[in-house]
């Protein structure tokens, strides 16, 4: 999967009566998946990575750029063209389970759906697959006839789960999988999902607000502010080889029980993405910024391609843990 200098906005009421305002929900990004890869996607809430996720699967149309699958754009298809050959090779986890499961379907014919809007195999295929899924997400055969409403919040998300994987996709996109779950509960699902990674050869784009778990499941980590992406490296170059910093905020706030961490506090709410700042969107927050920040707009510097390594700053941090003096004095 590849996305190309794609650009989204959304129209949403105004401030004044019968007025639109534009919301530039993702500006400029560019974006690459390979085969078999986990790639995280880290940032504030509104920073633009459900839209991206959303983009991914096809779910939102760019407004200018590119999305390609395989080599072909998407948006180039036919409407018959993107049903089979990339529908079918795409799957999405959504964020809460309770609204993502229709309550009134039993789990046999909400993991059948899929197959059956493809027209994959009869009846009984169909239903060979469901007791399939079903093993295969580490449900009982019993769950095929209970309702969502019967099943715990882990159940249902594995069968979210269960679903996204029935026409055997070769990308799957989970977008928050684990923040309507219980903290009991979150380990399992996570550790079900990098067993399925693994067992299936699946490519994976994996986004959540907790950094560390991200971290722990990607090959690279994309950061994501007011829908730019702003960095990605891999993630065993984390912390230490971190350049922009706000990725180097993000993960100061996450604790750990290995490395010494440095809080870096940020200044002032993200800004409107409706109204977004002059120059690099980071600007008002970040404490190496110069008059130029303001002005002008960092360009992508690739640092190296194999692995991938972009930064788009126009002041990179260049040691291990540099930051602010008060966040290392205080």
């Amino acid at each position: 999967m590849e996305l190309q200098d794609v650009n989204v906005r959304h129209r949403i009421n105004g401030s004044q009566l019968f007025s639109k305002d534009t919301v530039y929900a993702l500006t400029g990004a560019n974006l690459t998946v390979r085969a078999g890869e986990t790639v995280g996607i880290v940032g504030e809430s509104g920073c633009g990575k459900s839209t991206l996720a959303r983009t991914i699967v096809g779910l939102q149309q760019p407004a200018q750029g590119r999305v390609l699958f395989k080599g072909n754009a998407l948006w180039e298809m036919s409407a018959q063209q993107r049903r089979v050959e990339f529908g079918r090779n795409v799957g999405m986890i959504f964020q809460d389970p309770s609204t993502a499961l229709n309550r009134r379907l039993p789990v046999r014919l909400i993991i059948r759906d899929p197959l059956t809007v493809h027209g994959v195999g009869d009846t009984a295929a169909r239903d060979a697959r469901v007791r399939e899924l079903l093993d295969l997400v580490g449900l009982p055969l019993s769950a095929a006839d209970a309702l969502p409403t019967q099943l715990s919040g882990g159940q249902r998300q594995r069968v979210a789960i269960a679903r996204a994987l029935a026409l055997n996709p070769s990308l799957l996109v989970a977008d928050e999988p684990t923040s309507a779950l219980d903290v009991s509960v979150r380990a399992q699902v996570l550790n079900l999902l990098l067993q399925l990674k693994e067992e299936l050869h699946l490519a994976l784009v994996f986004i959540s607000h907790d950094i560390q778990t991200v971290r722990r499941m990607s090959d690279r980590i994309v950061t994501m502010y007011l829908g730019r992406i702003v960095e990605e490296l891999p993630s065993e170059h984390i912390p230490q080889g971190i350049r922009h910093p706000y990725t180097r905020a993000l993960f100061s706030a996450t604790p750990s029980i290995i490395e010494e961490i440095h809080p870096i506090p940020l200044d002032g709410p993200v800004p409107s993405a409706v109204h977004p700042p002059s120059g690099c969107p980071f600007h008002p927050r970040c404490w190496k910024a110069s008059a130029e920040c303001a002005t002008s707009m960092p360009p992508v510097e690739v640092l190296s391609r194999m692995p991938m390594r972009t930064v788009r700053c126009f002041h990179q941090l260049t040691r291990p843990g540099e930051a602010p003096e008060e966040s290392l004095t205080g």
